[in-house]
């Protein structure tokens, strides 16, 4: 299972992936996020969750342990960038 830490960071910065504009509130934020917690977590959009997107979309195409991967890099850089 992914291990988020939950700093909100990707919350934060929608606007780094198309992917994401249903979700922005128009400054880069998603409508819900409300502090670093998604107020519809347990309703979230199937992009916003990563065990169940490599299941939707990456299985065929790459290991597990590396879309895990690819998220944790991404996930520091955002991080990195923003301190």
């Amino acid at each position: 299972m992914f291990q988020c830490d939950k700093c909100g960071e990707c919350c934060r910065h929608l606007n780094l992936s198309s992917l994401y504009h249903f979700l922005d509130r128009g400054d880069g934020v998603c409508r819900y996020l409300s502090g670093n917690l998604c107020t519809v977590y347990e309703k979230r959009p199937l992009l916003c969750r990563v065990d169940e997107s490599y299941e939707a979309y990456f299985r065929e195409s790459m290991t597990k342990n590396d879309y895990y991967e690819l998220n944790y890099k991404a996930c520091d850089k955002i991080k990195t960038k923003n301190k």
